[in-house]
């Protein structure tokens, strides 16, 4: 008889600083799908239910899929929310009685009531199915993961890249651990080693840099025959909890000292690159200098506004590094997402081809990425926002900007949008009319995931800190939570001897 696996995605990555809150509305338009239905339209994306469906292919499981739940970066979930989809998962759990589980979660969620949404969900499951049905669970590379989670969840698969373009690959991981948990082979747990920091300094970035290094030692780890998952979480550290900041995972069974003791390594490697960055953050002015400067045809120069990551939880309004393009004078460029739906409102009630003055962003919070900037440009497009992705990391997903226009201001075309996603499928660009190759310059909000998409047409790319809400001045931030001592907050932290959590892990 086949084992019955429940299955079930519900992810979000929650800025803990942002003013607005992540609700049934933000969820739904999304898209929100289930059973079966779920199962269809995600197949074959770079998606969790592509992977979990991936594992019912290879091992013949009777899976039954919960809820697909999924709403892009922005503030703590509310209550209404989150009991939903958790309610829909723990009842679908204590339904089914399922001989196993697998769960694609983000590993940032916090909600209004709970710092670690994805412990608090875990915990309520295992109310419902009791301590012996294992848990697999995937998570994003920036999760700040819990000690509850590592209690909760016998085995934790982290993505390895950033850009994330292994969501499938990484549930299809935890789907072939999970067949050999149920099938009585191993008897998995998940060690954890932390380092107080906010992130790992790069972000997390594995195109570049020491993340190289260290997953390729994962990876190899990984050959040892009681391992079988190393994940390296880089942190996110705009979700103020008393656990944020990089880990380090090990999922195994056996010689538990050992294991940590690899574990610790790695997350020592983290703590001594905490003051060598890859990037260098420009200002708004100095990247505008460099854009005027630019001049290499059919290669652009690509300007990512780190500080206003929709992918973050930033608000996507900041029109900071934009107002700095027109004083300059930048031509042949363009700018994307502007995010203003009432901008966008307002310009669906004029005449395409017409010349227009307005004020546009700066609309959430002008202490980041500053005020409205009023502006006079030709509409040049209107349209619905819906678009559906060609590149390594979106291709085949459908997206939807809501309502969009497209502003010419001076030698800028401004793309402006209702719902903030960020910049990481140049179809976000082509969709309405922005060609990013004909383009001198290619300004975009987003921090690592462009590159996926943008980089193979780049001439250069540079990167900016302009004040908004994931701005890299921390110092900026109401840190509440986070525990202190902590890296970069205070930048002189001695760290102690190391603290083995051997105890925990039950060596």
């Amino acid at each position: 008889m086949p084992f019955k696996v429940l299955s079930a995605e519900f992810l979000h990555e929650s800025n803990t600083f942002s003013t607005r809150l992540t609700g049934l509305e933000q969820f739904e338009k999304a898209g929100v799908y289930r059973g079966e239905e779920a199962l269809r339209i995600l197949r074959g994306t770079n998606s969790g239910a592509a992977g979990m469906l991936d594992s019912r292919e290879a091992f013949g499981w009777n899976l039954v899929h919960a809820v697909s739940a999924h709403a892009g970066p922005n503030g703590p979930v509310t209550r209404e929310a989150f009991d939903a989809y958790a309610g829909e998962i723990v009842e679908a759990a204590r339904r089914e009685k399922p001989d196993g589980i697998l769960l694609a979660l983000h590993g940032a969620m916090a909600t209004v009531d709970h710092e670690d949404g994805e412990g608090e969900l875990l915990e309520r499951i295992r109310a419902a199915v009791g301590p012996d049905v294992p848990i697999a669970i995937t998570l994003d590379l920036h999760a700040n993961v819990s000690t509850r989670m590592c209690a909760l969840a016998q085995i934790i698969v982290s993505y390895k890249t950033y850009p994330h373009i292994d969501l499938r690959e990484a549930a299809a991981h935890a789907g072939a651990v999970l067949d050999r948990t149920l099938r009585g082979e191993i008897r998995p747990r998940t060690l954890r080693a932390w380092r107080p920091m906010l992130e790992e300094v790069n972000g997390g970035r594995t195109d570049v840099g020491p993340m190289i290094a260290r997953l390729e030692q994962a990876k190899a780890y990984e050959q040892h025959p009681d391992v079988f998952v190393v994940s390296i979480n880089a942190g996110f550290a705009s979700g103020d909890m008393s656990e944020v900041g990089p880990t380090v995972l090990v999922t195994c069974q056996g010689d538990l000292a050992t294991h940590q003791e690899f574990a610790e390594g790695i997350a020592d490697d983290i703590w001594n690159g905490r003051f060598a960055p890859i990037n260098t953050y420009w200002t708004v002015d100095q990247a505008a200098e460099q854009a005027v400067a630019w001049g290499n045809p059919g290669k652009p120069l690509i300007i990512a506004d780190y500080a206003d990551n929709p992918g973050g939880g930033a608000y996507g309004d900041a029109p900071a590094l934009l107002e700095a393009l027109l004083k300059a004078g930048v031509e042949n460029a363009c700018f994307g997402p502007l995010v203003d739906p009432q901008a966008a409102e307002w310009l669906h009630g004029q005449a395409v081809g017409s010349t227009v003055t307005l004020a546009i962003g700066g609309k959430c919070d002008a202490r980041f990425g500053g005020g409205p900037l009023t502006v006079t440009g030709t509409l040049r497009l209107l349209a619905d926002g819906k678009c559906v992705g060609d590149g390594p990391m979106m291709g085949g997903i459908a997206m939807d900007f809501g309502p969009v226009a497209v502003l010419r201001v001076g030698g800028v075309d401004v793309l402006i949008t209702s719902v903030a996603i960020q910049m990481f499928d140049q179809q976000l660009f082509r969709s309405f009319g922005i060609d990013p190759t004909q383009k001198q310059v290619v300004a975009l909000k987003s921090m690592q995931h462009f590159r996926a998409a943008f980089e193979p047409i780049a001439g250069k790319v540079i990167v900016c800190d302009s004040g908004a809400l994931c701005t890299l001045d921390y110092a900026r931030l109401p840190y509440v939570r986070a525990p202190r001592p902590l890296f970069p907050l205070d930048r002189d932290l001695v760290l102690p001897e190391r603290v083995r959590r051997l105890a925990e892990a039950g060596a």
